[in-house]
């Protein structure tokens, strides 16, 4: 019986396997893995594709116990992102959402949602340094926000159309959208 010999290749596949396997390395090698795919900027909706959606009463609390009804973003500019601490595709992107948000907190509603303990995600966010307000929903999610696939961001404009529609993670700090940004803060 004869036995191939093994290639570098071969070993560093077999290395790639039992790093997955290992729950201390599945983490950072997945959130590295999806950096390099949210590095694309997300596609705008052409015109006649885009939905319209209803500001209709989307319960939410901030981690400080505060609510926020989402119909309180009618005629604003806004950015709804589903995610979760645990979901390394989030994990990936939420450093752009972070600087996206640096920049454009005072004039984009930011809504991140998440349905995890306030705590969990505090912890993430104290964790990793970031300081945007993230959400839970009290209240079911409207129809046309699918909660089933995380990471999945909407971004909305004054008139209430979905210009953004992406699942999966994205560069949010790309010149694409702040320019998209730009371009629907100066729409009337």
């Amino acid at each position: 019986m004869k036995f191939r010999r093994i290639k570098k290749g071969d070993f560093l596949l077999l290395l790639l396997i039992v790093l997955m396997v290992l729950p201390q390395t599945r983490q950072p090698i997945q959130i590295a893995f999806h950096s390099v795919l949210s590095s694309f900027a997300p596609l705008v909706i052409n015109n006649e594709e885009q939905k319209r959606i209803l500001f209709e009463s989307w319960r939410l609390r901030d981690l400080d116990g505060n609510e926020f009804n989402f119909n309180n973003s009618k005629n604003r500019v806004v950015i709804v992102n589903l995610w979760a601490t645990w979901c390394p595709p989030c994990i990936a992107e939420f450093q752009g959402i972070q600087n996206l948000y640096d920049d454009y907190g005072g004039k984009v509603d930011f809504i991140l949602v998440s349905d995890e303990s306030p705590m969990t995600i505090q912890n993430f966010l104290n964790d990793n340094e970031y300081n945007i307000k993230v959400y839970t929903p009290i209240s079911e999610y409207p129809s046309y926000f699918d909660s089933k696939s995380i990471p999945r961001t909407y971004i909305i404009d004054r008139q209430g159309r979905i210009v953004i529609d992406k699942k999966g993670a994205a560069n949010w700090n790309s010149k694409k959208v702040r320019d998209q940004l730009d371009k629907l803060l100066k729409a009337s």
